[in-house]
């Protein structure tokens, strides 16, 4: 807009325009980089993923799990060998809210939830 102004006012006046246009759009550019980033950084924070164990001995990790044990003298066994990154990353929070209950946002190894006899 500053160019077509400073053309049709006077030749020699354009170098100026220009000059003030491409500031001008220099100034507006960084402001909006500066909003976006400002802007999406508490929406982001807000809304983190949940990861909660509410129940008794329940267990949730935000990740994989390789083994777990929450019974009396259970052992889950050795951890298998866990894919280097979540075969189905969590979508949303992950909750255990159940007695023993187990929830991961990744992989589960091996899990054992009953009492050893």
């Amino acid at each position: 807009m500053g160019l077509i102004v400073g053309g049709v006012l006077d030749v020699d006046a354009a170098d100026p325009w220009a000059s003030v246009a491409g500031g001008a759009a220099g100034l507006i550019g960084l402001a909006v980089t500066l909003y976006a980033l400002l802007a999406a950084a508490p929406a982001a924070a807000a809304s983190p993923s949940s990861v909660t164990a509410s129940g008794t001995r329940s267990v949730a990790a935000g990740g994989s799990i390789g083994a777990v044990a929450t019974g009396d003298g259970a052992t889950a066994g050795p951890a298998p060998t866990m894919p280097a990154a979540p075969s189905r990353p969590a979508s949303g929070p992950v909750t255990a809210s159940g007695e023993r209950s187990v929830a991961a946002g990744g992989d589960i190894g091996s899990v054992s939830t009953g009492d050893d006899a």
